[in-house]
């Protein structure tokens, strides 16, 4: 029978900040069960609608805000874990920084050198942007994750063969994602809300906020993978529909090159057609803009391209 009354806040018993396989769980459940988890913002308090660009040379987290870890009964190393996302909500407001360059990251840190953040107001379910512009939300945890097997504490930044940031943004309400276990119990977490964001994520932050998901877990024992795998319906645009868009593009022999290019490009066309400062075009470029690979057979240039929705444009 399916349970579920499962339901986990944020305090700090159940938050951690990295991936650890020594972590004791905070919930118990079976197979087949279901649960509700209230995901704070990715830093837990550390940025606040006050939060103005100069803070954010004094502001450091040591990780994401992740929910869990969960345990789940009768899963070992070889198991798949099915997650099934049945509902995602985002919270009332959400941000988008750009650090400082110094700190070197984001697609563009050479470009930035100053940090710049936007506060968004989420309340009437679209995100109100600069000049009119306004982007459509579709919510999702940019961290769905297990528990790795290599011993020791992990960071939560880069993705894993046990999924973790992946930041995909098709993982939203109906979609259903597959991790390999690797290790007993399969010690799942969850946070990282993101309301919106562009394939690609540059300016390494989408419109972060808090979540609430209700996720159902089923164990396969019928599947062997080894890194995660998803189905998903959608949004494969800003919109969640074909749209007419206009695309900059980057080529080069390195993808990361071209990608830049891409975007670099991008941001030029928004400060000159929609007058938007960089730090603004680089942000709408961080949430609504997908980067996608064109072509990687015609040696030896690659072609990245970055496709700008119109529809969010006045």
């Amino acid at each position: 029978m399916v349970n579920d009354n499962h339901s986990l806040q944020d305090n700090e018993e159940t938050i951690h900040r990295y991936w650890d396989n020594n972590l004791d769980p905070v919930l118990t459940i079976e197979s087949g069960d279901v649960v509700n988890f209230k995901c704070p913002e990715p830093t837990w308090g550390a940025v606040t609608p006050d939060t103005v660009a100069e803070d954010l040379y004094n502001i450091s987290t040591p990780g994401h805000a992740l929910l869990g870890p969960v345990e789940i009964a009768d899963a070992e190393p070889g198991d798949v874990l099915q997650i099934d996302l049945l509902s995602v909500n985002h919270g009332d407001w959400g941000f988008t920084i750009v650090n400082p360059g110094k700190m070197n990251d984001g697609l563009l840190p050479e470009r930035f050198e100053e940090p710049e953040i936007y506060i968004w107001d989420l309340s009437e379910g679209v995100g109100e942007f600069v000049n009119g512009i306004e982007v459509p939300l579709d919510p999702f945890p940019g961290v769905v994750g297990l528990a790795p097997s290599t011993d020791g504490r992990h960071s939560t930044s880069p993705p894993r063969n046990v999924g973790g940031n992946l930041d995909v943004k098709h993982l939203t309400e109906g979609s259903t994602v597959y991790l390999p276990v690797e290790v007993t119990g399969g010690l799942f977490s969850i946070g990282d809300g993101h309301a919106a964001q562009g394939d690609g994520e540059v300016c390494i932050t989408a419109i972060e906020t808090a979540l609430s998901v209700t996720v159902g877990f089923e164990l396969r024992s019928d599947m062997d993978i080894d890194q995660p795998q998803f189905e998903t319906n959608s949004p494969f645009t800003p919109t969640g529909r074909d749209e007419s868009m206009y695309c900059t593009t980057g080529i080069s022999d390195d993808l990361m090159d071209a990608a830049k290019q891409a975007v670099s490009a991008m941001i030029d066309h928004l400060c000159g057609e929609y007058s938007l400062s960089s730090h603004e075009a680089y942000i709408l470029c961080s949430v609504a803009v997908d980067l996608k690979v064109n072509e990687l057979v015609n040696a030896p240039n690659w072609v990245v391209s970055a496709y700008l929705p119109k529809s969010i444009l006045p």
